[in-house]
């Protein structure tokens, strides 16, 4: 297994792409099923067109904006090959994109806008401020054959939680939680990227029987970098809320906050369920 996600995000340069090598450790297949049983984790491959975009073309910019498209499930244990390019570059936003692929079938496609801050008006939404980290049951976190694989990664803290199968029946689809990466490496863009994905979708919260989905389109808006006051030792909050479930589709919408409150990022996601003969099949 990866020491660290720094580790699985270290990609090699091979002619006109960036290579990188796809654990099975990063299924969102349960841990007592082969990885196979999932599909590669949507926020490491969203961490992975970012770190493509920067390392192929040399961005220093902060991350701003990232829209990942999933073509097709990557397999585990193979690589993938990223070929990033630049659409715009410009003084104060830059505009790039990146294409992922296994043996000349596209994976998945990304953009991403980049951005310095400046001076100027600074108006945030007032929310209130997360729970202490320390109030809340380090036992409150996700554990035992159920957990996901790429939960290996991260230290949870769940306020209430967690609900998944059926704890909130009745009630909104919501679980609010801190997150970190494992390693408690230093919180960045890339980080986001992984932690904003890192939660069963919200609707498994509401039934004891969940639906088989997968992931279509991603999307973030960085608002703040993440720095040592706002996100310590690399903890920062977060609330995973579904906003829809219907007509074969779920959408749902993340916020994180900064140990202070400062609102750092936010994500929309839209999955496809899977029709109960496919997913029967996929079993």
């Amino acid at each position: 297994m990866p020491l660290n996600l720094s580790d699985t995000l270290r990609l090699t340069p091979q002619g006109d792409a960036l290579i990188a090598h796809l654990p099975g450790d990063y299924s969102n297949g349960r841990l007592d099923q082969p990885p196979e049983a999932g599909f590669p984790f949507g926020g490491l491959l969203a961490a992975m067109c970012v770190q493509a975009m920067r390392q192929g073309l040399d961005l220093t910019a902060s991350l701003r904006t990232l829209s990942v498209q999933y073509l097709s499930a990557a397999r585990f244990d193979d690589t993938l090959a990223f070929r990033p390019r630049l659409l715009r570059g410009g003084r104060t936003v830059g505009y790039a994109a990146v294409q992922a692929e296994q043996d000349g079938r596209m994976t998945h496609n990304a953009s991403a806008t980049f951005g310095g801050d400046a001076e100027g008006p600074s108006i945030a939404e007032i929310a209130v401020p997360p729970p202490p980290l320390d109030s809340l049951d380090p036992a409150a976190t996700i554990a035992g054959p159920m957990a996901p694989r790429f939960s290996q990664f991260v230290e949870y803290r769940f306020d209430g939680g967690p609900n998944i199968l059926g704890g909130n029946v009745g009630e909104p689809a919501v679980e609010r939680l801190w997150m970190r990466m494992i390693d408690g490496r230093p919180l960045d863009d890339v980080g986001l990227c992984y932690l904003l994905d890192a939660l069963y979708p919200p609707a498994w919260t509401t039934t004891q029987r969940p639906s088989p989905m997968t992931t279509v389109d991603l999307r973030y808006d960085i608002l703040a970098d993440p720095t040592p006051e706002t996100a310590p030792d690399g903890w920062a909050f977060f609330e995973f809320r579904m906003l829809d479930l219907g007509l074969g589709w779920t959408v749902d919408d993340v916020v994180c906050w900064g140990a202070d409150g400062t609102p750092l990022a936010l994500a929309r996601q839209r999955r496809k369920l899977i029709p109960p003969r496919r997913a029967a099949r996929e079993d």
